[in-house]
């Protein structure tokens, strides 16, 4: 496969960035400090022309630092932390681009991200393996007749695991159309060590002969195959006049809301300084937000799928996979698309254009209304009071493989936040004997899942999207508690025999601060500032409303993908914030064992009464694949709720306009 192709189908051609100014403290990092960044390291003699750089990302300055800063003042000194390849392996540099000076340089305990020079050795390295050319004769087929996809390991604290770094490597026909998952090589694949480069053994568990349909998706290809719909005419979100929102560099204002947004390589987009205007005044609700990990288990035990347990932030990058937006289809054609720029391989800036997109829209509900049966008279109707709804919606997408992420932050004009994530793409699928479920090799070939088409199944699954939320409700120290929904005694005088009460409960430290979500014990999360009365007496916080979640009957103990991701069996935690934690899975997820996680972390039991907190939440689902999933699979949408709790003095939506 054409290496120039495969760039254009994830999304990656992308040209140095247009300069940028930096206006504050945690903008992301420009294309000419990107350039610094390397001319300070070779100034120094830490690189060379071989140096490879897996993650370049702003060093953020010291969070009291960055609360104090105001627009006009000093710049604070701008730093970065960079990992680069060694003769004697990886280490991490931080740099300071102010001073042009190295602060440190320290080896590297664990594994940094996959760069894309790796993803491509391995690549183009397997189809050149005597025993892969020999696994592909076996099955009819050439090299040039295969498209290879690295995929990473995991770690199953095996011999193989140890001095490695490996990715497995599995094979599908060239495509004839639009859809490089349609014909798997099934039965057929590669162990490969991106650090050695080398094919480490070729695993072939006999040819199945495969599907034969290409399954494409554009267009074109869906008409050969079936009449599309009558053409008809199209609803479409439209905007007059211009968008209601300022966007200042990485500062974004609109209506109730204020906040900077960034772009960095491996959680994809970050949202700091969110406030919210109360009146005539700007109250602090999140300091930063941003993805923090995303693990993707598969349930098929075979030796070609046990390994699939992708940590597909901390593996792969959110930030190296946005793709860029289509207007029309991704986001309104009225949208604002805007760039981002990431370090390549080689620590040179690189832009993604369209990367991000940002839009208001009316959600075509009300905000609020109310219809007065009793204001009404014969000759005098009166109708319903209310006002339209919208929302401003700033969105990326990250293709991860099959699989497209798209990520949202939609705000409201009644303090309603709503972080949303949308599954979509194709699912991952293996060759089977069977065509329909009356073969009788079915019932064995959709043990671990579902046979979506002739030959094809889809594997059981299941998708964890962990967020990092550093919640600063008016200042920094904070309280966290739960509003529990629990019977209430009731008099035995009183008719009624059962009703609920709210029961208020404030952890006292991080294990304490653990939770699970079920229906059938309703809970909602607060984070309050302690210091401050509300309008009305109460203290004045948000709370997280609800989410979509999803547990498994996993062994977080043994099961090493379980283990390393064991952030899962809670869908809440909470921590004391510290500038080091910004990722549940762990600073290193390649190959990683699972001692640097958010549940290993919480072990230090820190108290979190009047502290700087920390708010993890995982949305989460089970995927069941279904026949309509396939050829491409309609956009999954989950969500964390979040919304104000006294925290104004009444709706914030009550001043909008008709």
């Amino acid at each position: 496969m054409n290496v120039k192709h495969l760039l254009a189908s994830a999304g990656l051609l992308m040209t140095l960035s247009a300069p940028a100014a930096m206006s504050h403290p945690l903008d992301g990092l420009t294309a000419e400090e990107y350039q610094k960044i390397n001319q300070i390291l070779r100034e120094q003699k830490i690189v060379d022309d071989k140096t490879l750089y897996p993650l370049i990302e702003l060093k953020e300055p010291a969070k009291a630092d960055v609360l104090k800063w105001k627009d006009g003042d000093t710049p604070l000194d701008r730093e970065a932390k960079v990992q680069l390849t060694s003769p004697s392996g990886f280490k991490e540099a931080v740099v300071n681009i102010t001073k042009g000076t190295i602060e440190s340089t320290t080896a590297i305990k664990g594994q940094p991200m996959v760069l894309f020079t790796e993803f491509m050795d391995a690549l183009q390295g397997v189809l050149g393996d005597p025993q892969m050319v020999a696994g592909l004769k076996k099955r009819g087929l050439t090299p040039d007749q295969a498209f290879c996809l690295p995929l990473t390991a995991g770690n199953f604290f095996t011999e193989e695991y140890q001095n490695s770094r490996l990715m497995k490597v599995p094979c599908y026909h060239v495509p004839e159309g639009s859809n490089y998952y349609a014909k798997p090589i099934e039965g057929l694949f590669a162990v490969y060590d991106i650090g050695k480069k080398k094919v480490l053994k070729v695993i072939d568990t006999g040819a199945i002969e495969g599907p034969k349909d290409n399954w494409g998706y554009t267009e074109k290809e869906v008409a050969e195959r079936e009449p599309l719909r009558p053409q008809t005419n199209l609803a479409t979100l439209s905007q007059q006049g211009g968008p209601n929102y300022k966007i200042n560099g990485s500062h974004l204002e609109w209506d109730m809301w204020r906040f900077n947004f960034r772009v960095d390589k491996r959680p994809g987009l970050v949202l700091s300084n969110l406030d919210a205007k109360d009146g005539d005044t700007w109250r602090s609700v999140i300091y930063q937000s941003h993805l923090s990990e995303v693990f993707v288990p598969y349930m098929d035990p075979t030796e070609g799928w046990y390994w699939r347990t992708y940590m597909d932030s901390g593996e792969y990058g959110f930030g190296l996979f946005l793709s860029p937006l289509r207007a029309g289809v991704d986001c309104p054609n009225y949208a604002t698309f805007l760039p981002a720029t990431i370090a390549d391989d080689k620590g040179n800036p690189l832009t993604i254009p369209n990367a991000i997109c940002v839009f208001e829209r009316s959600i075509g509900d009300p905000a609020w209304r109310h219809f007065e049966v009793f204001a009404q008279a014969p000759d005098k109707p009166i109708p319903a009071e209310g006002r339209p709804a919208s929302e401003l919606v700033v969105r990326t997408a990250s293709e991860v493989g099959n699989y497209d992420y798209l990520i949202d932050y939609r705000l409201q004009p009644d303090g309603q936040i709503r972080i949303m994530i949308g599954a979509t793409g194709l699912d991952a699928v293996k060759g089977v004997q069977s065509t329909s479920m009356d073969d009788p090799t079915a019932a064995a070939d959709t043990a671990h899942g579902t046979l979506i088409a002739p030959n094809l199944v889809a594997a059981n699954h299941d998708h964890y999207f962990n967020f990092r939320i550093d919640f600063d409700i008016d200042k920094p120290a904070n309280h966290f508690g739960t509003m529990d929904i629990v019977p209430a005694k009731v008099d035995a005088k009183n008719p009624r025999r059962s009703m609920w009460t709210v029961q208020h409960t404030m952890p006292k430290t991080e294990m304490e601060a653990r939770y699970q979500l079920s229906a059938m014990k309703p809970r909602y999360f607060m984070i309050s500032d302690p210091s401050r009365k509300g309008y009305l007496g109460q203290e004045p916080g948000w709370m997280i409303h609800h989410g979509d979640v999803a547990y498994g009957p996993f062994d977080f103990v043994k099961d090493p993908p379980m283990k390393r991701n064991a952030y899962i069996e809670y869908s809440v935690w909470n921590t004391v914030y510290d500038p080091d934690q910004q990722y549940a899975g762990g600073k290193f997820a390649m190959q990683s064992d699972g001692s640097d996680t958010l549940p290993e972390w919480v072990k230090a039991n820190k108290p979190l009464m009047g502290k700087d907190i920390v708010t993890w939440f995982t949305a989460g689902f089970h995927h069941i694949p279904r026949m309509e999933d396939w050829p491409v699979m309609s956009t999954e949408w989950k969500t964390i709720h979040i919304e104000p709790h006294n925290f104004f003095a009444h709706n914030p939506a009550l001043t909008l306009r008709n």
